[in-house]
């Protein structure tokens, strides 16, 4: 099942998930991860409690908790993303910062090591 289809399905069919009252798919996006997860444990039980049975058919429920499942891994998926990328961005500029200052002591270094005659002359040239 698609992304696109699942979500389609929740709007036709009105989903609403068990979190501190009903809340609908826009809300879960609010939902932390471990409020996604709490939420997803909720409906992996509720489908385990469907299983004992010895038919292999699966009932309209079944499949809509299933669908559901897949709305709640798909979202938990996507914030999990959005903090990686995150993370990976404020790592990349807290390294690019450390570079631009190691590269600002190596010129105050090259500028002290400078002899006299080239500091009156850069001096000048200012």
């Amino acid at each position: 099942m698609t992304e696109e289809n699942i979500f389609e399905i929740a709007a036709e069919k009105k989903y609403r998930f068990n979190y501190k009252g009903q809340i609908a798919v826009e809300d879960l996006f609010d939902l932390s991860k471990q409020e996604l997860d709490a939420v997803y444990q909720k409906l992996h039980a509720s489908i385990k409690s469907n299983e004992a049975t010895l038919l292999d058919t699966k009932t309209t429920e079944d499949k809509d908790l299933e669908t559901k499942l897949s709305i709640v891994k798909y979202i938990f998926d996507k914030k999990h993303e959005k903090e990686k990328a995150m993370l990976q961005a404020h790592q990349t500029a807290q390294k690019k910062q450390k570079i631009m200052e190691i590269i600002s002591k190596k010129q105050d270094q090259d500028l002290e090591n400078s002899s006299i005659d080239d500091l009156q002359k850069m001096l000048n040239e200012l």
